[in-house]
């Protein structure tokens, strides 16, 4: 009873310092973040951050494995087998859209390792393994789509995954620029449910059986 209470207090505490991480890093960078910030920001010490997470780079790839874990997730929970494969599909363009409107932090935290050229990604022990279950579920859509004469054939999933993550990404990452350039809020409420539809048709219409 002792060691199980011991066990979620520890699991508690390492996803205090994870969930307090992930705005540090999304918001100061790799470089610019601290972890005696992160200590100060948690109910733990730095020494007790470097017992659960070995150093700054392990805690921050911990925390880049805790935020692709979230979506991956998310994409596997469509229900594939009881939709229409184009809705189906549409259904996985939404949720990608939710995830990535919601989760800015997230968007930041791939923006930040693409500078870093995935130096630190590249070195997660599971992060490789994430895209094949997300990937699968999008190829059992494409090929329900093909049999049943919705989409074309010919079409690599990883392009499909792509043609969704720009979209999503440039919406959320690209907000103060483009709204500097253009005058328009990508994330307008008000334009919210046009942005959402229009991802949709973008990707039905790529796969649509010509």
């Amino acid at each position: 009873m002792v060691a199980s209470q011991a066990t979620r207090d520890a699991e508690r505490t390492r996803n205090e310092i994870l969930a307090v991480a992930t705005h540090e890093f999304a918001d100061k960078g790799y470089d610019g973040a601290r972890v005696d910030e992160i200590a100060a920001r948690t109910r733990t010490t730095k020494r007790m951050i470097y017992y659960y997470f070995s150093g700054k780079e392990q805690l921050y790839i911990a925390v880049l494995e805790r935020a692709y874990v979230g979506i991956r997730a998310l994409e596997q929970e469509v229900d594939v087998e009881h939709l229409r494969p184009d809705v189906a599909v549409r259904r996985l363009a939404e949720l990608t859209f939710d995830h990535h409107e919601s989760h800015p932090d997230f968007i930041r935290l791939v923006s930040i390792e693409n500078i870093h050229r995935a130096e630190h990604l590249v070195r997660s022990g599971i992060l490789a393994g994430l895209a094949n279950p997300a990937l699968e579920v999008l190829s059992r859509i494409l090929d329900r789509g093909r049999t049943e004469g919705i989409f074309r054939a010919g079409v690599d999933p990883i392009d499909v995954h792509m043609l969704i993550s720009s979209f999503c990404v440039f919406r959320t990452a690209n907000r103060h620029t483009f709204r500097a350039i253009f005058d328009r809020d990508m994330l307008d409420p008000t334009r919210r449910d046009h942005y959402r539809t229009m991802l949709g048709d973008i990707v039905v219409d790529y796969l649509a059986a010509r």
